[in-house]
């Protein structure tokens, strides 16, 4: 009988089993995993990964890590590399062809015609003395005791370790090519990680919403200008420079001390030194300013001179929380 307990009990028994076969691949790394990487760090071409099956999959897994991470890679499948796909493979290229068994009909076939050509070729598979293995120029082994399958049938720990493989190549090619979160972002300028990366202040700037008004300004003139801008601030400005700010909040903290706004000015209501930020800075710089201090608006200013404001919700729309 299937209850609750025993599909709990399922479920970290399968995650204990694929992070135990995980962590024996370390036993695996030797010179064949060093001359591996140093052969893909040093390639003219590109880094052509194939397999079939389960193992297509991780291959199209391990490109897309690869290409985001600055190493040019591309996706073949075993099985239509014979039926025209051999194509894309140039001279200058490297191979990586991944195979639980590395002993597959497919595997058999493609093997002999990718070394024919020259390329080098590594090979990432549970059974180092298969095929594959012997005729791979470096043997990269990810073999498991059994899948987490109970009939141990289902690649899932033999799929999980060709994962974390390709995972081990990306990051050390990283490294090699001392890799910076500037170069990630290049590959991923969309999306809330690339805007993160990428976008700054004076992307964010409006130049029809800069709300400003002088400290001789009325304080009915303020709310105006508030209201019109729809940012919630107004910046106090003298001689093109940021002598204040006034906020919302500011004006109802004012109406609740006083029974009467004749008389008052910008001057009177406002904060001075408002915390500030150039518009070459980042968006993410000005969203710790706002979280470190609780305020939703900085004023932009470079070389001393007022350049707008960067409100909070603008942030937000971006996706870049």
């Amino acid at each position: 009988m299937i209850t609750k307990e025993s599909i709990l009990a399922s479920a970290k028994k399968t995650i204990l089993s694929e992070s135990q076969s995980i962590a024996k691949l370390s036993d695996y790394i030797d010179n064949n995993f060093f001359e591996a990487v140093t052969m893909i760090h040093n390639l003219k071409g590109r880094l052509i990964i194939t397999g079939i099956g389960k193992s297509a999959i991780i291959a199209q897994k391990i490109v897309a890590t690869l290409n985001s991470t600055g190493t040019p890679a591309l996706f073949l499948h075993a099985s239509e590399a014979i039926h025209g796909d051999l194509g894309m493979l140039q001279a200058g290229d490297g191979v990586i062809c991944i195979s639980k068994s590395g002993n597959s009909p497919e595997i058999k076939v493609l093997v002999p015609l990718l070394k024919r050509f020259g390329n080098k070729l590594i090979a990432i598979t549970g059974n180092v003395t298969s095929f594959l293995g012997k005729e791979a120029h470096y043997t990269l082994n990810t073999f498991v005791d059994a899948e987490a399958c109970p009939n141990n049938l289902a690649p899932t720990n033999s799929t999980t370790a060709q994962l974390v493989m390709g995972d081990a190549l990306a990051v050390c090619l990283m490294e090699m090519k001392s890799f910076t979160a500037e170069d990630f972002a290049k590959y991923h300028p969309g999306g809330a990680l690339g805007k993160k990366l990428l976008l700054r202040v004076i992307d964010m700037l409006d130049a029809s919403r800069k709300p400003m008004v002088n400290p001789d300004s009325s304080v009915k003139n303020v709310i105006v200008e508030i209201s019109e801008k729809r940012l919630g601030v107004a910046a106090v400005i003298e001689n093109n420079i940021v002598v204040g700010i006034i906020t919302d909040g500011d004006i109802r903290r004012m109406l609740n001390k006083t029974e009467t706004i004749a008389g008052l000015t910008a001057k009177d209501i406002m904060t001075v030194n408002p915390k500030t930020i150039q518009s070459t800075d980042m968006v993410v710089d000005a969203l710790n300013i706002m979280e470190d201090f609780s305020i939703t608006q900085l004023v932009v200013v470079d070389h001393g001179e007022y350049q707008g404001v960067v409100h909070l919700h603008d942030i937000l729309k971006e996706g870049i929380v």
